[in-house]
């Protein structure tokens, strides 16, 4: 059972592919357990996921565990964002993508929707504000009533939807591209409702970019993905500068600040994520006295003499700690929490497994795998999560031996009736146990699994009523 650790980058059902005889599988029960949508709340202490067929919503406890709070039957929700840990979520489906739901998920109720003239790209919420992102506009919703207290029109073309919301409540800037050529980004005082400085980031088009816990520093990466910056929000200063690499361009999927603003992570299409130091240069630890580092002082000295791209290759920082990822360009999203007075990495693929990893913030190096979660079974809408704990170091090949304990629910057509397949199995790397035919086990039924009102409604546009606004408060 060491295919979850080694899973591979076509999905977490990947490994299951070739359980029938002419190596098919029913695509429905593959596509329902395709992940559209994987998001952190504001504090990473939960986690959203939106799936063909459901949405699920997590919490992450002071232990590192992860646990489902909430599953609804609900199809192709493209965009769930919760609001901390209050029971706000705001959804978008990709049957009625122009449709924006805010619900009150412990409650199972709807609180209002609002109907957009074009598909919504992003949504992005803190306490005072909800950010709804077009294409081509940007709708700013007052969170405590949900009314549009501004619209930023004519916003150059953001066909990804890309933009960043601090969470800060004192410092709420919004922040969205100035350019579709360069990477220019424009900061938007969303509690004033002006805009506010540019910022020249890139010289390539914009393709990541993240606030920290102040809402003070703005971290940014291009399309090329060899360097992260991060800017003072408040002044458009550059503050720190980073190498992700020199050989080759990366897609940069997700940026995540720890909570005390020190580090920054970046994951990408490539097999590593790196963490980064934001350090100035007199905290810097000194340098080794090697020739390595007299070679590196030396070339800082004379690179101001140099051509500007070669002078900023020698004067950016490298990574200050690193993981490798065991599947090499799955889809990322990342967050960073201290849990247990230790800073943590969250990272969550769209395979639906969640790996955790612990960082050394005193020596770096490589980050040391300490738990991973699958957050689906294969039946649709369980809440049985598998969790692998590794505390053992990886061997030559890089795998990780441990044991497992999985029920497993295979359905195989073989040109006739549908037949099930089931087993418990407790296995390590060096066994196999073979299914059996019987009938698996009926699971009680879970008190917190909720059924959302909507979830039996059909999702045309047409049949999204609109609510009267709530009442001023928290939704908790």
């Amino acid at each position: 059972m060491s295919a979850l650790a080694n899973r591979p980058s076509s999905g977490a059902m990947g490994g299951i592919a070739g359980s029938s005889t002419d190596g098919s599988i029913d695509n429905n029960v593959l596509s329902q357990y395709k992940v559209l949508t994987l998001t952190f709340n504001q504090d990473c202490t939960s986690l959203a996921m939106g799936t063909r067929k459901t949405y699920a919503l997590f919490t992450i406890s002071q232990d590192n565990k992860i646990d489902e709070i909430y599953d609804c039957a609900y199809d192709d929700v493209c965009i769930i964002e919760r609001l901390f840990s209050s029971s706000l979520t705001a959804l978008v489906s990709n049957q009625a993508p122009r449709k924006l739901k805010v619900c009150h998920f412990k409650k199972g109720t709807e609180i209002c929707s609002y109907s957009f003239a074009n598909t919504i790209l992003a949504v992005k919420l803190n306490r005072l504000r909800l950010i709804v992102c077009l294409e081509e506009s940007i709708y700013i919703h007052n969170m405590r009533d949900m009314k549009v207290l501004h619209t930023i029109r004519d916003v150059p073309s953001n066909r990804e939807g890309l933009c960043a919301l601090s969470s800060n409540s004192d410092n709420s800037y919004l922040a969205y591209p100035g350019s579709s050529i360069t990477g220019e980004i424009q900061v938007f005082d969303t509690l004033s409702l002006k805009p506010g400085i540019m910022i020249s980031a890139h010289e390539s088009p914009l393709a990541a970019m993240a606030f920290d816990m102040s809402g003070t520093k703005l971290a940014t990466a291009s399309n090329k993905g060899t360097v992260i910056r991060v800017h003072s929000a408040v002044d458009g200063t550059r503050l720190f500068e980073f190498r992700r690499g020199v050989r080759r361009v990366a897609t940069i999927y997700s940026l995540a600040f720890s909570p005390d603003s020190v580090f920054l992570a970046a994951s990408s299409n490539t097999e590593t994520i790196h963490i980064f130091r934001l350090a100035n240069p007199k905290e810097k630890a000194p340098e080794e006295a090697t020739w390595m580092g007299y070679f590196g002082r030396k070339l800082s000295d004379v690179a101001h003499y140099l051509p500007k791209q070669t002078s900023e290759v020698l004067t950016q920082d490298r990574s200050f700690a690193f993981v490798h990822l065991q599947s090499p360009g799955m889809k990322t999203t990342i967050s960073m929490n201290v849990l247990n007075k230790t800073l943590k990495l969250f990272v969550a693929g769209y395979d639906g497994v969640v790996c955790v990893y612990e960082v050394n913030t005193i020596d770096g190096g490589e980050c040391k795998q300490i738990s991973q979660y699958l957050l689906f079974s294969m039946s649709p809408n369980s809440t049985n999560q598998q969790t692998i704990t590794t505390n053992e170091a990886r061997n030559s090949t890089g795998k990780y031996k441990f044991y497992i304990s999985i029920y497993i629910r295979i359905s195989i057509n073989l040109d006739g009736p549908t037949k099930i397949y089931s087993a418990n199995v407790i296995a390590n790397d060096n066994t196999s146990v073979p299914l059996s035919s019987t009938p698996p086990p009926t699971s009680p039924t879970s008190g917190k699994n909720h059924v959302h009102q909507s979830s039996n409604i059909s999702i045309d546009e047409q049949n999204f009523p609109r609510l009267p606004s709530p009442p001023q408060g928290v939704y908790d």
